[in-house]
């Protein structure tokens, strides 16, 4: 009896021969223990080494490995086999990005967003390696741990339909970290983040769709975040036609 096997449809693009992209079709072995990144790393070592993906850790934790699969953003390290058979397996690269090379993106719009956004703590004056650890309460913690919890796999921006109607929405990941440091006690930036998170750009161009953190492979819940962020705004915007307010 043969061994079972499984089709998977690879969106290829080399941009030095191909003027568009193209499906090209692998057939590999069937494990049901094995995930999509396995049989991906079968066509690189067996197939085909110039296909082209990203891939680090193997664990679910990097967040290097997101592409589409049968439409749909997942970790292709945390997406099995099983889940599919016998039907095909179709990889494509993470929609709402630009293809650099089969199934790699280009990521450098995704990280100025967050870079914009003031990913850091940032103090109301300068404390020195001497003063020793800014300690705050498990309570404290627990406030915004869950917003912490993003491996920046930019599932969320494949899922969200404003990132493809809006490219100059900063975008969920990046929101939802803006709303973890405005939420930490040992931050004093809120203001600052402000002028993006705030924005028709930021949280305004949200339409609650809620898609981005249904993919979301850690449950950050990047809409909360950023419904949380409207309502904080809001309430900034009626203080400030009040009187003592200002």
């Amino acid at each position: 009896m043969s061994e079972p096997v499984l089709e998977l449809e690879v969106l290829r693009y080399r941009p030095e021969t191909d003027q568009d992209p193209v499906f090209q079709t692998y057939t590999v072995p069937y494990n049901s223990d094995w995930v999509v990144l396995d049989a991906l790393t079968h066509i690189k070592d067996n197939i085909d080494r110039t296909l082209s993906f990203r891939w680090s850790c193997h664990m679910a934790v990097c967040g290097s490995c997101g592409v589409m699969i049968n439409g749909e953003p997942k970790l292709s390290c945390h997406t099995f086999l099983r889940d599919y058979y016998p039907g095909k397996v179709r990889v494509e690269p993470l929609t709402n990005f630009p293809i650099e090379r089969d199934l790699v993106t280009v990521a450098d719009d995704f990280m100025e967003k967050l870079a914009s956004v003031k990913p850091y703590v940032i103090t109301e004056e300068d404390r020195p390696v001497s003063a020793g650890e800014h300690l705050q309460s498990p309570a404290d913690l627990n406030s915004f741990k869950q917003y912490t919890m993003c491996i920046n796999c930019m599932l969320c921006y494949a899922a969200c339909p404003q990132m493809g109607l809006t490219p100059d929405f900063v975008g969920p990941a990046a929101l939802a970290l803006a709303h973890r440091y405005n939420l930490d006690t040992r931050d004093a930036g809120r203001e600052e983040r402000q002028e993006i998170a705030a924005s028709n750009e930021g949280v305004w161009d949200c339409t609650f769709v809620g898609a981005c953190s249904q993919v979301c492979p850690k449950a950050v819940d990047p809409a909360a975040a950023i419904q949380q962020t409207k309502i904080a705004s809001t309430v900034d915007w009626y203080k400030a036609l009040l009187p003592w307010g200002k």
